[in-house]
C-alpha cells in the first residue's frame, strides 16, 4: 500500500492544530461552548488554508459526544473515530466542481429531510461551492432559507466575488487568510521533527516562501524535496529541487535595474535561466524583493520579515531609485510571471519587461551638436561621428515598392554592432532589443529586419525605437532607411537574397546602354 502524503498525515485533527486562523477557530469554539450553532457557514480564502479541513472539525465537534464541549472534538468519541476514518456516513461532502447542475441540488434536497443515522446533525460540505449554476444556487437558496432542524451546511470557496448575495446573506461567513512564513515555517519544522527528517531551517524557510502562505502546498513541497529521509536536505539542494535562484542572483538583477544597466541586466537573467531557474519562480523571487523595496520606501524596512542587513539593504535601493520606476517594475514584472505560458524562449517575457521597465525613461541628450545631412555616400570626418547629437533625425519619406536598394544589405549587417553601439549614445534600453534581428534585407530605402516571433516585432515596429536606430545607420553611413520588422524563420540566413543587389558590370556596351536607359540582366 503506498505511503500517504504528508499533508494528509498532517491534517489537523483539532482546532489547536489549525495554523494561522486563530481568529476563526477561536470563534468556533466559543459558539459550540454555549451551543450557538448556526445552519449555515459560508468559509472562503485562498487554497490550502484549512477550509475544507476547519468544515471537518466542524462536523466533528458538533456531533463529538464527549462531556467538556469546550474541548470538542474529543477524537476519542466513536463519531469523530469515524469521521477521522471517513466513514461517518453523515458527512456528506460535495465537490461542487463535478455537480453544477440543479439536479444534484435538488437530490441533496430530496435527501435532507431524512434524520441523520449516528449522530446530532447531519452535515454537508460542499467544496468550491462558486461552480454551482445560476439554477443550482437558486435551488440551494430554497434548503438555506427552510433547512432542517438536524442539517449543517458548510460551503467553502476560493472565489467569494462569485457567490450570490443572496446565498452569502443566509450563511455565517469566515474569511480565511493567508499564513504568515514564520507560521509555516514552525509548522514545517515541527512535521520535519517528527518524521525524523534532516533538513536545514534555511531550506525550510524557503519552502515556506514557495508556499505562499498556502499550507498545504508547504507541506506537498516538503515532501517533494525529501527523496531519502537520511539525507540531509540542504539550501542549495532546495533551490536546485524548486527550480528557485539564489538570493545573489536576484539581488544583482536588482541592482542592475536600479543602475539602469540594460545590458548587465538581460546577461543576469540569462545567467539564471542557463543554471537551472525556473522562469516563474525567478520572476516571483524578483517581484518579491521589489515589494520589499516598496516598503521600504513607502513606509519602513522593519515591515519586511528580513534579517537586519537585508532590511537595510532595502532601505539603501529604496533611496537609490525613483518611485515612479519602482512601481513601473513591479507591474511589469508580476504580468511577466502571471503571463508566462512556457517556450522556447523561457526568458523572453524578463527580459522585455526588465527593458521596457528602463525604456520608458526619456532617453538622456548627448551634448555635442550633429553635422549637417550630407549626400548620400559622402563621408562625414571621424570625430564628428564619435559625438552624436540629441535626436533632432527626420525620417526620409518610403520609397514605392520595387525600387532597387539605395545601399547595401551586407554592410549593414556586418556593421550591425557598430549601429547598435552608436544607437546606445542615443538611448541604451535599445540595443539590447535589436540585437535579436536574424535577417537584413533592403527594398528601395526600407530597411527590412526579421525577429524571431511577434512579441520582438510589436516592439521594434514602433516608431520611436526605429527612429534611434534611423539616427544611429545615418550618423555612420550618411543613409536615410526606414526600419520595417518581420517575423522570419529561425532557419533563414543573415542577409536576404532578394532583390538581389546588382553587381558592378565592367563591359562598356553594357555601361554605355545603361546610360541610354537600357535595363541590365533582363
Amino acid at each position: 500500500m503506498p505511503e500517504q502524503a504528508l499533508y494528509l498525515k498532517w491534517r489537523p485533527l483539532s482546532f489547536d492544530d489549525v495554523v494561522g486562523q486563530q481568529h476563526i477557530t477561536r470563534t468556533l469554539r466559543n459558539a459550540l461552548a454555549r451551543g450557538r450553532i448556526r445552519h449555515a457557514y459560508l468559509f472562503s480564502g485562498p487554497r490550502g488554508t484549512g477550509k475544507t479541513t476547519t468544515a471537518r472539525l466542524l462536523a466533528k465537534a458538533v456531533n463529538c459526544a464527549g462531556e467538556d464541549l469546550a474541548a470538542r472534538p474529543c477524537n476519542a468519541c466513536a463519531n469523530c473515530v469515524a469521521i477521522n476514518e471517513g466513514r461517518y456516513l453523515d458527512l456528506i461532502e460535495i465537490d461542487a466542481a463535478s455537480h453544477t447542475g440543479v439536479d444534484d441540488v435538488r437530490e441533496l434536497r430530496d435527501k435532507i429531510a431524512f434524520a441523520p443515522g449516528e449522530g446530532a446533525y447531519k452535515v454537508y460540505i460542499i467544496d468550491e461551492v462558486h461552480r454551482f449554476s445560476g439554477n443550482a444556487f437558486d435551488a440551494l437558496l430554497k434548503t438555506l432559507e427552510e433547512p432542517p432542524d438536524h442539517a449543517l451546511f458548510v460551503l467553502a470557496t476560493t472565489e467569494i466575488d462569485k457567490v450570490p448575495a443572496t446565498i452569502k446573506s443566509r450563511c455565517l461567513q469566515f474569511e480565511f487568510r493567508r499564513v504568515s512564513l514564520r507560521e509555516l515555517t514552525d509548522r514545517l519544522a515541527f512535521i520535519a521533527k517528527e518524521e525524523a527528517l534532516s533538513i536545514e531551517p534555511a531550506a525550510l524557510e524557503l519552502i515556506a516562501r514557495q508556499g505562499a502562505g498556502s499550507v498545504r502546498d508547504s507541506i506537498s513541497l516538503l515532501d517533494q524535496i525529501v527523496a531519502d529521509p537520511a539525507e540531509t536536505v540542504t539550501l542549495e539542494m532546495a533551490r536546485d529541487l524548486l527550480g528557485t535562484a539564489s538570493a545573489a542572483q536576484v539581488q544583482d538583477l536588482v541592482e542592475a535595474l536600479v543602475d539602469e544597466d540594460v545590458a548587465r541586466g538581460i546577461h543576469l537573467i540569462n545567467m539564471a535561466i542557463d543554471s537551472g531557474s525556473d522562469p516563474r519562480q525567478f520572476g516571483q523571487q524578483l517581484v518579491n524583493d521589489l515589494r520589499n523595496i516598496m516598503l521600504a520606501q513607502t513606509a519602513s524596512a522593519d515591515l519586511v520579515e528580513a534579517t537586519q542587513e537585508d532590511q537595510a539593504r532595502y532601505a539603501d535601493l529604496a533611496d537609490r531609485i525613483q518611485r515612479a520606476r519602482l512601481l513601473r517594475a513591479i507591474r511589469a514584472f508580476n504580468a511577466a510571471v502571471n503571463n508566462y505560458t512556457g517556450g522556447w524562449q523561457p526568458q523572453l517575457s524578463l527580459e522585455l519587461a526588465f527593458i521596457e521597465v528602463l525604456e520608458e525613461e526619456t532617453p538622456a541628450a548627448v551634448p555635442a551638436p550633429v553635422s549637417p545631412p550630407a549626400s548620400v555616400g559622402q563621408q562625414r570626418p571621424r570625430q564628428e561621428q564619435a559625438a552624436p547629437a540629441t535626436m533632432d533625425y527626420e525620417r526620409a519619406p518610403a520609397s514605392q515598392p520595387g525600387e532597387a536598394p539605395i545601399f547595401s544589405a551586407a554592410k549593414i549587417h556586418q556593421g550591425w554592432q557598430d549601429i547598435l553601439s552608436r544607437a546606445y549614445q542615443y538611448d541604451k534600453n535599445i540595443p539590447p532589443l535589436f540585437s535579436n534581428v536574424m535577417t537584413w534585407r533592403i527594398d528601395g530605402n526600407n530597411l527590412n529586419l526579421g525577429v524571431g516571433n511577434q512579441v520582438f516585432l510589436q516592439k521594434m515596429s514602433d516608431p520611436k525605437r526605429a527612429k534611434v536606430i534611423e539616427q544611429a545607420i545615418y550618423d555612420l553611413h550618411d543613409v536615410k532607411l526606414l526600419i520595417k520588422a518581420r517575423v522570419v524563420e529561425s532557419g533563414q540566413g543573415p542577409v536576404d537574397a532578394a532583390p538581389a543587389e546588382r553587381p558592378a558590370v565592367d563591359d562598356p556596351l553594357i555601361a554605355a546602354g545603361k546610360e541610354l536607359g537600357g535595363v541590365v540582366g533582363e
